[in-house]
């Protein structure tokens, strides 16, 4: 039988999350239910969004609708066609696969919009939008049509996987509907409910052109039919969110920058469209809290999330008992600390009712002395860019012997005295030496309506992003604990289309990092350090109490893929080889601590 790999709900998982998205991707949620909420969400997942081509999906699907859960093969993973506890009936080649002309089943994969696109005319960003555009077989996709799903009585058609067409059952509904296999009911329903979020203040001109198709509504809440909504809501709590939809998530904010809230936090359906009840339970504490990554002033905590009937909606972070921050995700950055100083952390989880959780495990973490790490590295002014020009054109300049180039650039606009304002292309520098640990910047949008972020990346690998606000007010943004050592190159990348926002640039700081070890403290009070982070020469060192005692050591990538498992990693020594690894993010889980590393 055939098993969804649970890595991503475990230990892991909160390197996971951080991964894919700010922290603060749902700030502002908390406290808030019904259209107030969906209000909210709906503003958090429109901003951001990068609308991609319909030939783009083929591209996505490369890294959102690829197998690691069932088979393991990197095969499509086809909800039409997909046998959770058995052999599949058959299986598509990524790319090679793709249609083309079908006649039946297992001929190729095509784009399947849950919501159809002749809802909406065809019209983008719905047409591309990847959250609701799954990879299916091409007949099961023609066979569905544009039917709305629901429970079906009387079966006209039957996919390979038990994927049903014909008439309804579900109550208050009695036209033809779809019904998938059990094990992705949830998984529609959530991307359905991230439609009618998504794209809710356009509802009724959908709906007005081409019908609702027995299935959306026609304003902003609730967003759907009744009978439908109620169907979805009943096939929300029967499939709750898998590992499969987790990394598929992540690998959505990855190709277009935004996600879907529902699978990110599945208690966000019932506190929108639910019947409101007293909650008077309190969250489980969160475990696993690990404090890592010392500099002198900060410390880095992670945690596994806390769980609640109805949903956790904050974290409050203590340091020696003193709440220190608020955060809404697995992970938070204390500032404000101490050099040299031993700090205890725990945190305590919140529901929306205000229902406190009990304290999670200690973690304990001492700050590093004042210097040398963190010392001032550069900065840059912006003082020496080209003469002023209303153009969007590639720019170079030189100041303090370090060389830049921003492309799809402008250089007529101030923020604090000379700013570069970037387009849809990237700010780079030459290589820097030294190192990078924390970076400051300031931006404001100067052009286009909607509030965004752009990427930071250090050595290409991407490490934070930087905001802009739709007020077009000046924002300055850091980025902390990014700890790359060695010679570095800054990149900044604007990733909004040609016509979309155009955010200047000014007054980039950054400190420089000499500190290489990655410290982690787990509960039982047992400290384990890996080094050089990031690893060069594919060697990477741990140090710790009965290394010799671990048993098993995996090393998976940030989609969740097990990449190589290591029988008594430590039999012999402290080292582990990496074997050529891929320049990236990975994962060294074994069965004493879990940590994240960074291969050059």
């Amino acid at each position: 039988m055939k098993r969804i790999l649970s890595f991503f709900l475990l230990s892991s998982a909160i390197f996971l999350a951080s991964a894919q998205a700010p922290v603060t991707y749902y700030d502002g949620t908390a406290g808030l239910t019904g259209i107030a909420l969906k209000n909210k969400l709906s503003q958090i997942i429109t901003d951001g969004h990068q609308a991609k081509t319909y030939n783009g999906l083929w591209t996505a699907y490369q890294t959102t609708d690829r197998d690691y859960f069932y088979e393991n093969d990197g095969t499509v993973l086809d909800i039409y066609s997909e046998n959770p506890t058995g052999q599949d009936p058959y299986n598509y080649t990524i790319i090679t696969n793709q249609c083309g002309q079908y006649n039946s089943e297992s001929d190729c994969y095509n784009r399947e919009h849950i919501v159809p696109q002749s809802l909406f005319d065809e019209a983008s960003p719905m047409v591309a939008d990847v959250n609701f555009i799954r990879a299916t077989d091409g007949k099961v996709n023609g066979m569905r049509s544009n039917y709305p799903f629901g429970k079906v009585q009387n079966a006209s058609f039957t996919s390979l996987n038990g994927s049903k067409l014909g008439s309804s059952a579900s109550p208050g509904y009695g036209g033809t509907v779809f019904e998938p296999i059990d094990a992705f009911k949830g998984d529609v329903a959530r991307m359905i409910f991230y439609f009618v979020t998504r794209y809710q203040s356009q509802l009724g001109s959908f709906t007005s052109a081409n019908g609702t198709g027995d299935m959306l509504g026609t304003t902003a809440f609730p967003g759907l039919q009744t009978w439908e909504l109620d169907q979805l809501r009943a096939w929300h709590i029967s499939d709750p969110v898998s590992s499969a939809e987790i990394a598929r998530n992540n690998a959505t904010y990855e190709y277009q920058q935004n996600k879907n809230p529902f699978i990110d936090h599945p208690e966000f359906v019932e506190l929108i469209w639910g019947s409101a009840v007293a909650d008077t339970q309190s969250p489980t504490a969160a475990t696993n809290l690990v404090a890592q990554n010392p500099t002198s002033s900060t410390m880095s905590l992670s945690w596994t999330a806390a769980t609640d009937n109805i949903g956790v909606v904050a974290y409050n972070v203590y340091a020696n008992g003193v709440l220190k921050a608020t955060v809404s995700g697995t992970t938070a950055t204390v500032q404000g600390l101490t050099p040299s100083t031993a700090y205890t952390f725990y945190v305590i989880a919140k529901d929306a009712a205000g229902n406190s959780s009990p304290q999670s495990n200690d973690a304990n973490g001492t700050t590093l002395a004042g210097q040398p790490s963190g010392t001032s590295c550069g900065t840059e002014n912006f003082s020496n860019i080209p003469a002023s020009d209303s153009q969007y054109l590639t720019r170079t300049w030189t100041s303090n012997n370090i060389s830049w180039t921003a492309t799809a650039a402008r250089t007529d606009e101030t923020v604090n005295g000379k700013a570069i304002t970037i387009r849809n292309g990237n700010l780079t520098s030459s290589a820097i030496s030294g190192g990078i640990q924390n970076l400051e910047i300031k931006t404001q949008l100067k052009y286009g309506s909607t509030a965004g972020t752009m990427n930071v990346l250090i050595n290409d690998v991407q490490v934070g992003t930087i905001s802009y606000t739709a007020e077009k007010t000046v924002s300055t943004i850091n980025i902390n604990n990014i700890n790359v050592s060695g010679n570095v190159v800054i990149k900044i990348v604007n990733p909004v289309s040609a016509s979309g926002n155009r955010v200047a640039l000014d007054d980039l700081t950054w400190t420089c990092f000499n500190t290489l070890g990655t410290s982690e403290v787990k509960k039982d009070k047992s400290e384990f350090t890996i080094y050089p982070n990031p690893v060069k020469n594919n060697e990477l060192f741990v140090k710790g109490e009965n290394l010799g005692k671990i048993s098993k050591a995996e090393i998976y990538d940030l989609s969740g893929k097990l990449i190589e498992v290591i029988a008594n990693p430590f039999k012999n020594s402290n080292k582990i080889n990496l074997k050529g690894l891929a320049k990236g993010n990975y994962i060294l889980k074994t069965d004493s601590f879990s940590t994240k590393f960074v291969v050059e």
